[in-house]
């Protein structure tokens, strides 16, 4: 099943793990960690971010697995 997730919930589980937002451009907001990390987040209502871009972000940007991301979600 695919993660739902929205623009909100996602940038609160960075400011979790310590990402600062960098700059916004349109709709989509830049956020960068102390270690070099960094990630887009599309800013579009209240809508889901979509699965792919969220995989990505959570796998490439982020570095970490979904569990490790679902086990931030919910705290």
């Amino acid at each position: 099943m695919p993660l739902q997730v929205t623009s909100k919930k996602l940038i609160k589980v960075l400011q979790k793990l310590g990402f600062e937002q960098t700059r916004i451009r349109g709709s989509h907001h830049r956020f960068a960690h102390p270690d070099g990390r960094k990630t887009s987040v599309p800013i579009h209502g209240n809508e889901s971010i979509g699965s792919g871009i969220l995989n990505s972000i959570i796998k490439k940007d982020l570095k970490m697995n979904k569990k490790e991301f679902l086990e931030l979600l919910e705290r």
